[in-house]
């Protein structure tokens, strides 16, 4: 899974429940219409945040990166009821920034704990991608 974090202020901020309502029509549209897996949106809580981010988080959900570029690919012609939608977005906001990030690790990159045994990645003889549980002593952090 691949994931493109927003972070950005609204321009007035007593216009965030309609931020959040302008968000689930355009980000909605675009998971609805397979452009993007999913999406959710946070704010921060009591003012803690990491300066220079914004006080909203949005995190856009692809399975790929192909995806990724499909929305992109939905949005870029500026036009269109999409666009309409996009543009309520971005009107309200401000100090935009962005990163991509991705699950690790993931099909591209395998890790071996100590042992042999994997931690969640492919080519497992189960079929299963999942994580596996870490043990955790709290004396001592994590276990090998």
């Amino acid at each position: 899974m691949d994931y493109y974090e927003i972070w950005c202020d609204l321009v007035d901020t007593r216009r965030d429940v309609e931020l959040a309502r302008n968000v689930e029509a355009y980000l909605g549209a675009l998971r609805d219409a397979g452009k993007i897996a999913g999406y959710r949106m946070a704010r921060c809580k009591f003012g803690f945040n990491q300066p220079g981010l914004g006080e909203f988080h949005i995190t856009v959900m692809a399975e790929t990166l192909a995806q990724l570029d499909e929305a992109f690919r939905e949005v870029s012609p500026r036009e269109g009821e999409i666009q309409a939608l996009h543009a309520k977005v971005y009107s309200m906001v401000t100090n935009f920034k962005s990163a991509l990030y991705r699950d690790f690790p993931d099909a591209s990159r395998r890790v071996e704990r100590p042992g042999g045994e994997g931690t969640g990645v492919p080519n497992r003889e189960d079929g299963d991608w999942g994580p596996r549980p870490i043990p955790l002593n709290r004396d001592r952090g994590l276990q090998a």
